[in-house]
């Protein structure tokens, strides 16, 4: 999926809930705390990491370009 970004950045634990790929923010932050998530295919363990315009998030079942 696509996600537009309107700001200089995006937290990660911010889009991932954003995006519906978990349903609150504590959920994303353990996602990202158990080593699931990846930046630009690198595990990201930062709960608050800048997420920026052409990064890719990524995980078990989903895909997130940023623009």
């Amino acid at each position: 999926m696509d996600f537009e970004l309107r700001s200089d950045f995006i937290p990660l634990c911010d889009l991932l809930k954003y995006c519906g790929i978990t349903e609150t923010g504590g959920m994303a932050k353990h996602l990202i705390a158990e080593g699931l998530v990846r930046v630009d295919g690198e595990v990201e363990l930062r709960k608050r990491a800048k997420i920026r315009s052409g990064q890719v998030v990524s995980g078990d079942g989903f895909s997130i370009r940023v623009e």
